[in-house]
């Protein structure tokens, strides 16, 4: 199948007012009708993991699901070194994109080549990078390999890994959290809502008695549900959150504002102070766009109150908001398409979730122009930084969680026989404690490059065959000739050497799936 399509145009009505959904008196829980009783219970219960998907009834313009609103930052070009040697940008631990793409091809659909970051597949899995020395809050690995994919020859990859120190449950600070939960007519939509119940009680069920949570919801305007209540609460906590049932327009203004004056009011110097969005990104009362609704809430972020902004629901969704109210708030921006993806957010990695251990974090990459004549960034579109910048902390930039990798890939071609210095990567961030900033650097030399794509790090290989799986899904210029057969059939190999990670083997299936749907069309 030929990879260079005309670019596939999102074009959408914004939907004035709240759709008219009418709520059930009660929500569902899996199947069970929600009582407050079972509401409580339910976190020791086992819950749904990826119920079948509702059926779709396909919208007036052709498209799987209607009102997606994404945003296309197009693909990085190919840059000769002589011109610019130096590559920066922001460090991005967002997943959404790959969720999203996921829900897409789980319910019989390609995603919409705008939906995909490459970024955020690459991240969305595990690495297996050294963690930095005890008196060291990161590492910087660099390795590379020949291109596997392709019948003429393609450039090498270069990759760029980022670890984070861990912190272990038992050492992380105090948490002073407030929930700003969208209970607009639209969440009622595949009982999304539910599903945002279901995933805060997870949340709720890992805290210690001296957190706290204060909830604020907003439909047509915004209020508070529930003061800042400490964590060996859990019933009242719990209680608030299934008693919530959809209503009214879509104010994400007021939910925001009035979270973040919460927040605010409960603020601990000592703790970590997080403001956690759970909605289907759909504003359509007061200020609508990320950037305006921004302006009312930036300067509570410029205190240490952080935002992470986590997405619920298919068709009626904005990605565009939430990913770039999340980029704006020094957080980070997930989609929960199953329950278990909300066990993983909030149970598995709870402590990355919560506390960061850098902020306003960015690499940039000094190419040696007599070693490399070109290179590619893969993805980061929307994270790129003047490279002038770099050394500019007024600049925002990423934020990392504790024990968080970072991983970019580099396409790069070298000279004809040139040997040395391939490049050096410098990583730069604030202490999110101390404010201190901190610069720390990694050379990456020809020598250190694997001879063949099967002899690199199996890591490294995966990161390359999900990265392709992306290129494709968004239509990528630098991917024409490849095809999803060709990434099926690697990932299929490389997942040998990866045999118990089950994300692995569920990828396996998602391409396997992908390969057949785009065979369809």
């Amino acid at each position: 199948m030929s990879r260079k399509h005309a670019p596939l145009i999102v074009l959408v009505l914004w939907v004035i007012g709240s759709l008219a959904c009418s709520a059930p008196t009660s929500q569902l829980l899996g199947r069970q009708e929600v009582t407050v009783e079972k509401a409580v219970m339910a976190t020791a219960a086992p819950l749904a993991e990826a119920p079948a998907a509702a059926p779709q009834l396909a919208p007036p313009n052709d498209e799987a699901y209607d009102a997606m609103f994404f945003d296309n930052y197009g693909v990085n070009p190919f840059i000769d070194t002589e011109d610019d040697h130096l590559s920066t940008f922001a460090l991005d631990v967002d997943t959404g994109s790959y969720t999203i793409a996921r829900r897409y091809v789980t319910d019989g659909n390609l995603p919409p080549e705008d939906a995909v970051r490459v970024e955020e597949f690459v991240n969305y899995f595990k690495q297996d990078y050294a963690y930095p020395p005890e008196d060291q809050a990161f590492a910087i690995t660099v390795d590379g390999a020949p291109f596997p994919f392709a019948e003429t020859e393609r450039y090498r990859l270069m990759r760029v890994g980022i670890q984070g120190y861990a912190v272990s449950p038992e050492e992380r600070k105090d948490v002073s959290l407030t929930f700003v939960i969208d209970v607009s007519g639209s969440m009622a939509r595949e009982n999304r809502l539910g599903l945002v119940k279901q995933s805060l009680a997870l949340l709720v069920e890992q805290l210690r008695p001296t957190d706290t949570v204060g909830i604020v919801v907003y439909g047509s305007n915004a209020r508070v549900v529930l003061e800042p209540t400490g964590g060996d609460q859990k019933d009242a906590i719990l209680e608030a959150i299934y008693a919530l049932e959809p209503e009214g327009a879509t104010n994400a203004e007021a939910g925001l504002r009035l979270a973040y004056e919460r927040a605010n009011s409960a603020f601990r110097p000592e703790g970590i102070n997080r403001v956690i969005l759970c909605s289907d990104g759909v504003a359509n009362v007061g200020r609508t766009g990320a950037g305006s609704i921004w302006e009312v809430i930036e300067g509570y972020a410029s205190e240490g109150i952080t935002l992470t902004t986590v997405g619920f629901g298919m068709g009626n969704y904005n990605d565009v908001l939430l990913e770039q109210l999340a980029d704006n708030g020094d957080g980070f921006y997930a989609y929960v398409d199953y329950l278990k993806e909300a066990r993983r957010l909030f149970v598995e990695n709870l402590t990355s979730t919560l506390q960061a251990i850098a902020l306003d974090a960015k690499v940039q990459v000094d190419f040696n122009s007599d070693v490399v004549a070109r290179y590619r960034l893969v993805g980061f579109e929307n994270r790129a930084i003047a490279d002038e910048q770099f050394r500019d902390d007024t600049v925002d930039a990423g934020e990392i969680g504790a024990g968080h990798d970072v991983t970019a890939l580099y396409e790069i071609k070298l000279h004809p026989d040139a040997e040395g210095q391939i490049a050096t990567v410098y990583l730069r961030w604030e202490d999110p404690d101390t404010h201190e900033v901190t610069e720390l650097s990694q050379g990456f030399d020809s020598g250190d490059m694997a001879q063949s794509f099967s002899a690199a790090a199996p890591r490294f290989q995966w990161d390359v065959v999900v990265a392709e799986y992306a290129e494709i899904l968004r239509g990528s210029y630098w991917a024409e000739g490849s095809t999803l057969g060709a990434v099926l059939e690697e990932a299929q190999a490389v997942s040998s050497l990866l045999s118990g990670d089950p994300d692995v083997v569920e990828f396996v299936e998602l391409v396997r799936e992908a390969n057949a749907i785009a065979n369809k069309e």
